[in-house]
Formats: structure tokens, C-alpha cells, sequence
């Protein structure tokens, strides 16, 4: 501690820290219990339970089907192809924009179990996924058969209709025969 010396006496002198007030460590914020404004439309999502359903995680169900259990009854690509035309038939008059979309796709039996569909754009498939499970099912209920896997295969070049005049119905025919190109040459057949 300091010490002063004056005249033969000695004075303690004691310097004590400065206190300084400071604010409570603990500050605490009064909230309502209540909202300060009533909101008339619910949203419907609880925060709250959403975070705590993060914490816990979710176990879904699994329905495995076994294939033994399953129908598989022969069908051929004629059923393939008739139920089909009775979808587009139906969708005609039913949904026209579908349709319009889906009737360049082509169907075609591979195996017993799968049956490939050909399609020529990604919106085509879109619109075909709107209405696929109601003709997958009933295509499946119909046939009787509950193993068939439908495999998608993107083909835009071979699913094009070409229109065809008489002149290149003529140079396929002279493919085939190469003789009616001398036919055409003696008889000058108009083919514009």
C-alpha cells in the first residue's frame, strides 16, 4: 500500500477501486403469451412440432409384393395394342391436349413381363405421366397379369410422321424393285 511521510508522521493512505455500475448480466425480455395481432387465415404448419419431428427420425412403412403372389397371365401385343386405341379413343373426346400429346406413342410387347413404350419428347411424357397409373392399372386388371414393368425409351427420329407423296412412295417401291425405275423410264409416269 502507499504510504506518505509528512513531518515525521506517517499517513496510509488507502486508494480503493472505483466501482463502476454495470448492467445486470441477466437481462430479461418480457414477451406476451399472447399475439399483439389476431391472424384471421391458419396456415397450418406448427413450427414447433416441426422442429421437433427433426430430431426424431421418421420410419416409413415398406410394402414389399412378392412376385409369386402376383397374376401373370399371357397376354399379346394385339391386348397390348387394343386397350391402347381405346385409351386414345377415349382421351379424344375426354382430355384433347393429352391427346394431341400422346398419339405418336408407340407400344410394343418385349417379353412376357415388359412392355416398352416409345415416346418422342419429354412433354409428351408428361403428359402421359398425368394419366399412366389409371392405364397401367386397368391394363393390368384387364390382362390379369400384376409383373408387367413398363420401360420408357426416348426415340424422337423413328416416332415422326413423314408425310408421303406419290413420288417418294414410288423411289421406296424402286428400292424394293429396281425394275420399275426402267418401267418409269419407258411408260414417264407424272409422280408431282
Amino acid at each position: 500500500m502507499p504510504s506518505k511521510i509528512i513531518e515525521g508522521k506517517k499517513e496510509e493512505v488507502l486508494i480503493k477501486p472505483q466501482i463502476t455500475e454495470e448492467p445486470p448480466a441477466d437481462i430479461t425480455i418480457k414477451t406476451s403469451s399472447k399475439p399483439l395481432s389476431k391472424s384471421k387465415v391458419s396456415s397450418g404448419i406448427n413450427i414447433s412440432s416441426l422442429m421437433n419431428n427433426e430430431d426424431t427420425p421418421k420410419v416409413e412403412d415398406a410394402v414389399i409384393a412378392k412376385n409369386e403372389d402376383l397374376h401373370e397371365h399371357h397376354f399379346t401385343d394385339t391386348d397390348v395394342q387394343s386397350e391402347w386405341n381405346l385409351l386414345l379413343l377415349h382421351l379424344r373426346t375426354k382430355d384433347p391436349v393429352i391427346f394431341s400429346a400422346i398419339k405418336s406413342f408407340k407400344l410394343k410387347k418385349i417379353d412376357e413381363k415388359i412392355i416398352q413404350i416409345q415416346y418422342p419428347s419429354g412433354s409428351a411424357k408428361l403428359e402421359f405421366d398425368k394419366i399412366s397409373t389409371e392405364f397401367f392399372n386397368h391394363f393390368k386388371h384387364k390382362v390379369n397379369n400384376h409383373s408387367i414393368v413398363f420401360e420408357f425409351k426416348h426415340e424422337p427420329q423413328n416416332l415422326r410422321q413423314e408425310i408421303l407423296t406419290t413420288k417418294k412412295k414410288f423411289e421406296k417401291f424402286v428400292e424394293i424393285n429396281p425394275l420399275l425405275k426402267d418401267l418409269d423410264d419407258l411408260m414417264k409416269f407424272d409422280l408431282t
